[in-house]
């Protein structure tokens, strides 16, 4: 994994590959956002930043409540799918 958190694009590959798949198995868009939260929330804990992008999400994610970490998830669910 540590490989995919090194480029900011590689990431948002990673994460495309595993929505795609998580919809194909039937998930719905808010189990996807809450899985993309608990992420979130394990990669603000435990990994350091190892780019700009990364480093302005930990950013975003550290200054906003739940509900707006819930909703940064949500958008980049949102950005890979487009």
């Amino acid at each position: 994994m540590s490989t995919v958190l090194n480029n900011f694009s590689t990431w948002k590959n990673f994460l495309e590959e595993r929505v795609q798949h998580a919809k194909s198995m039937g998930m719905t868009d808010e189990t996807i956002s809450n899985l993309a939260y608990e992420i979130g929330s394990f990669l603000d804990e435990r990994v350091d930043p190892k780019n700009d992008e990364q480093r302005v999400l930990k950013e975003l994610w550290d200054a906003g409540d739940d509900h707006e970490r819930h909703a940064l998830a949500r958008l980049m669910v949102k950005m890979v799918q487009k």
